[in-house]
């Protein structure tokens, strides 16, 4: 069944309050998806920095490893813990070097994320759990998406969880199945794509990236998946400057999009959106089927 949420904010000053508002409407969510839920938060990026988001297993020691990378690097190096996963933002000259340096010392750690903005959090449990552990109502920023998941189709894994992220300060969440995703990951693989899980959200992320990457804009390659990805689904992506939404031509997922002057909001379900600020004056419509909506801003 699973639950989507986005949130972009048109006036920034709203920005201490991004992840507080994020956290409530996942909450929410929880009955929708009570087996994991994660989210990718896009804060402020500093020129030439890699942001990276780094899972490992409960209990991971963050400082120590810091520590081991700072000696074996020769850069100061500091990961910055968030319960299971620690965000390092180190030079982009140098990230492919300490990256090679923590498959070297810690393999059990995987990068679930990187980009300039983007920091990008997912845990089994419940999602008020899961949001409370990470401290997501503390977090600042201009936009997010997030995802609470009800495994029908696999394993409930951290794995499986949402949001994947297959490029650079861009992740998705999904709310449906697609059928053919098994033939485009084979595609995929046989121009290179590699792939952590078996899920059908990380096939649709892997194929936005490559369409990017052949020149593409968001807004073309999610046009583009209507005619390559089959099924029932709706996507929400993050980028670095906002986000989208698509929902396949027939369009039988629920979805709901809100807009004030303050703010732009995706929730699976209106309820997700009733606590928010100016709710009220908002204008409310359902998204229309295989339309791309974005919101974003240049910088």
């Amino acid at each position: 069944m699973c639950g989507i949420i986005g949130l972009f904010l048109k006036d920034e000053t709203l920005a201490p309050e991004l992840g507080a508002m994020l956290s409530r409407m996942l909450s929410v969510m929880n009955d929708r998806g009570p087996d994991s839920a994660g989210f990718a938060i896009y804060g402020a990026g500093k020129p030439g920095v890699i942001k990276a988001s780094l899972r490992g297993p409960a209990g991971t020691d963050f400082a120590a490893l810091s520590t081991k990378l700072t000696a074996a690097s020769g850069d100061f190096v500091r990961i910055v813990p968030h319960d299971t996963h620690g965000v390092i933002a180190v030079s982009a000259e140098s990230w492919p070097r300490i990256r090679a340096i923590i498959n070297g010392i810690a393999p059990e750690l995987s990068v679930v994320g990187e980009g300039n903005r983007m920091e990008l959090y997912k845990e089994v449990g419940l999602p008020s759990d899961v949001s409370s552990r990470f401290g997501l109502d503390q977090m600042v920023g201009t936009h997010g998406i997030g995802h609470t998941r009800m495994a029908t189709e696999s394993a409930v894994t951290t794995n499986g969880a949402h949001p994947f992220s297959t490029g650079f300060d861009q992740c998705l969440v999904h709310n449906g199945s697609l059928s053919n995703h098994n033939a485009v990951r084979r595609v995929l693989q046989r121009e290179g794509v590699t792939f952590a899980t078996g899920n059908d959200s990380e096939v649709a992320a892997a194929y936005l990236t490559r369409c990017m990457e052949e020149g593409d804009t968001l807004a073309r390659a999610l046009e583009r998946s209507l005619d390559d990805l089959d099924g029932f689904y709706t996507f929400v992506v993050g980028t670095r400057h906002g986000f989208g939404v698509l929902r396949d031509p027939i369009a039988c997922k629920p979805a709901v999009l809100a807009e004030t002057d303050r703010y732009v909001a995706f929730g699976s379900e209106y309820r997700v959106l009733v606590d928010l600020p100016g709710i009220e004056q908002a204008r409310v419509w359902e998204p229309e089927p295989a339309q791309v909506y974005f919101w974003g801003r240049d910088s």
